[in-house]
């Protein structure tokens, strides 16, 4: 996207458009929508700056013959500092630094391993980049000169660079993933190699749209066997997932709040507040937690509660007792319950106490203290979660017949990633318009502007079954990838052929959903309507070249949309 002379600001703050609610749709230049400073900006576009520079070397290293056990370091720091620039993560300028000066260190290592095995020293001023010696006011001054602005001004074409923006940006959502995987032990060479090589083609000048473009579809690629491997993580660790009525009301009791999306640190939580009298609730993209038999099994994993994260500040704020959260989203707390907000892994806030190795006492100790829910609430409402693709599947034959018989006209995808904006109601509308004789997919925090709606509790199919299939997290999105090919070699035709409507919300907060876009182009799926609004990071050139290719198309007017959809167009 040009920096249009209407927009543009002549030395700006900050330079951020990673957010699709980015301010004017073109870039956040004082502060960021999330709250982010510029501070903390700039000090992000440092740290993506050593990513790019470590790549080089962990690229050369590589090439050089350097092991898997030898590149973990490099592996494991890149996950981590990567997933730390996401949005809504970490706005704590001084964990950021700390990122930077660990990455000068690691990559010096990697200096140090392609000289002793002989090989070739990366040429340019990224791979010679050395920060290690500046203070804080020299890296955020430093943080000036690789803004998005310069970058692209270095570059000298904005399709060229809008193309490095959209691997880059995806590639943080697939390290965020990636970075869940290594919670739970499984980390893949061939895929750390992969991330490596995008950065590293980031870190180039070249004009290259063929490559530049092969290279945002590569993100794709890998974070589709990111995504297996964190479902293959997530079901050996907790089990098969189920479906499982969750309760949303509250329950007596003392009471702990788990926000993000690691299942992990729930586990952790659930096992040091057994036998305390504390209940824990899950919030956001916790809620499919309970469909793991690993983790209902817990008695005191009592219910969900609240909605999505862009209400956190009203949710936090009444519910009786501290909260953790665990990845993205955050938002920078209200005093009302700032001092029972606690982060965990690559989150930060300042001021916000930070848990390290896992251990929740100071948590549990202030629930105890803390007054909790008074009563139970009865009747109870619920939820039902857990349509994983291995819950799903069986039901194909069920669903083939339908859609053969009649009894299911067509089948909507609609997840992604929420947000606050008014139009996001396109998603509520959207789903309550549908002919009752559609079925709804759906994961991701987006289903939070459906799953909940009066008209759509309860709805049944002619054939029985639930019309809304909640199938996860956004981490669970390879759910929805097997679900389409296997139904496309049960009816012998492509995904494209299927009877099945993509809408994807696409709002990268945490850019997972410009990652999981990706792999959806990787596969060659078609007709995914984006919405709200279209990325500010993508140029009309790109645009039109994502249209000709994959017919991409933003959200509209929902009467007309849903016409299309039923046309399959």
């Amino acid at each position: 996207m040009s920096m249009a002379a209407d927009k543009a600001i002549s030395n700006p703050a900050m330079f951020c458009r990673q957010c699709e609610q980015t301010q004017d749709h073109y870039a956040c230049r004082t502060v960021g929508i999330c709250g982010k400073s510029a501070e903390t900006s700039t000090m992000q576009d440092v740290l993506m700056h050593t990513v790019k520079s470590l790549s080089l070397w962990a690229v050369q290293a590589r090439e050089a013959g350097a092991s898997a056990d030898e590149m973990k370091e490099a592996n494991s720091w890149t996950l981590s500092s990567v997933f730390s620039t996401l949005t809504n993560v970490n706005f704590d300028e001084s964990r950021i630094e700390e990122y930077i000066k660990e990455g000068m260190a690691i990559k010096r290592d990697l200096e140090e391993i392609v000289r002793a095995k002989g090989g070739v020293a990366p040429d340019g001023d990224v791979a010679r980049l050395d920060l290690s010696k500046m203070s804080t006011d020299e890296l955020e001054d430093f943080g000036y000169t690789v803004s998005i602005p310069e970058l692209q001004k270095a570059m000298g074409n904005d399709d060229c660079y809008s193309l490095v923006e959209i691997a880059t940006y995806g590639a943080k959502g697939a390290c965020a993933y990636a970075a869940h995987c290594r919670q739970l032990g499984y980390m893949d060479e061939d895929v750390m190699a992969g991330i490596h090589d995008v950065f590293a083609k980031g870190a180039s000048n070249e004009q290259d749209m063929e490559g530049l473009l092969a290279n945002a579809l590569r993100v794709g690629e890998l974070n589709g066997k990111i995504l297996e491997m964190l479902d293959t993580a997530h079901a050996a660790s907790f089990g098969t997932p189920e479906p499982t009525q969750v309760k949303v009301t509250a329950t007596k009791g003392k009471c702990i709040l788990v926000s993000g999306h690691d299942l992990l640190d729930l586990e952790t939580l659930l096992k040091q507040t057994e036998g305390t009298g504390v209940n824990v609730y899950t919030h956001g993209e916790m809620l499919p937690a309970h469909s793991y038999p690993g983790l209902k099994k817990f008695n005191h994993l009592v219910g969900n509660y609240g909605t999505a994260w862009q209400n956190q500040k009203f949710e936090f704020a009444l519910f009786p007792g501290p909260v953790v959260v665990t990845t993205n989203c955050i938002l920078k707390p209200r005093r009302k319950y700032r001092d029972r907000l606690y982060s965990i892994n690559e989150v930060g806030v300042p001021g916000v106490k930070h848990i390290k190795d896992g251990d929740f006492s100071e948590v549990i100790e202030q629930a105890q203290s803390c007054r909790g829910f008074p009563r139970t609430i009865e009747p109870a409402d619920y939820l039902t979660v857990g349509f994983n693709h291995r819950a799903v599947l069986p039901l194909a034959g069920e669903v083939i017949n339908a859609v053969q018989d009649g009894h299911i006209s067509r089948i909507f995808l609609i997840g992604g990633c929420d947000g606050s904006q008014f139009d996001r109601n396109y998603f509520t509308e959207l789903a309550e318009e549908l002919p009752d004789d559609t079925l709804i997919l759906t994961l991701g925090c987006a289903k939070n502007r459906f799953i909940h709606s009066e008209k759509l509790l309860g709805q049944t199919l002619a054939n029985g079954m639930p019309r809304i299939l909640d199938m996860g997290q956004c981490n669970d999105s390879y759910s929805a990838i097997v679900v389409a090919t296997e139904l496309a070699k049960a009816l012998d035709c492509t995904v494209n052929d299927l009877p099945l409507s993509l809408c994807l919300c696409l709002s990268h907060l945490e850019q997972k959903a410009a990652a999981v876009l990706l792999t959806l182009l990787d596969m060659g799926v078609k007709n995914i309507r984006l919405g709200p609004s279209l990325p500010a990071y993508i140029s009309p050139n790109v645009l039109d070249v994502l249209v000709q290719n994959y017919n991409i198309m933003p959200t509209g007017d929902v009467q007309g949309d849903i016409k299309m959809m039923m046309q399959g167009k």
